[in-house]
């Protein structure tokens, strides 16, 4: 997908938050620690990893594609990258009125961390918060003890 394709289904999905740019996608996808997941031309995901981090940058799937597990493949192949690239926990922003995200968030495994007050707004101007997720990649006992 190039970076007016990705633009053009961010934009089919999102009002809240509002919808990135080609450009805005341009700019990520020159860096070296994001990594693009795409399921064919009706989701995307794009993440980075940092520092032992990793964090959900954005998701997107078709309305028309909703509901055939497509974000449950994209969340899942995200984690898988992010411990690929040695993050060892992962995070995320979602909108408080965003159910639908939530609920296959919560299912990935991920549990609030914290919020952010009227951090988004929606198509009418209203403030938004977004609930701050994570999730551990590892368990204690990887790291080994002795």
């Amino acid at each position: 997908m190039t970076p007016a394709t990705l633009a053009a289904l961010h934009a089919r999905c999102f009002q809240t938050p509002r919808p990135w740019s080609e450009a805005e996608f341009e700019t990520l996808l020159a860096d070296p620690l994001v990594f693009l997941l795409v399921e064919g031309d009706a989701g995307l995901l794009l993440g980075r990893a940092v520092a032992g981090e990793a964090e959900l940058l954005t998701i997107a799937v078709a309305p028309e594609a909703r509901q055939r597990g497509l974000g449950r493949r994209l969340v899942s192949r995200f984690l898988y990258q992010a411990r690929l690239r040695g993050s060892d926990r992962a995070f995320l922003e979602v909108a408080e009125d965003n159910l639908a995200a939530r609920t296959l968030y919560a299912r990935a495994g991920f549990s609030p961390a914290g919020r952010r007050r009227g951090y988004y707004r929606n198509s009418a101007g209203d403030a938004v918060d977004a609930l701050v997720l994570r999730r551990m990649l590892v368990d204690a006992a990887d790291h080994g003890s002795t």
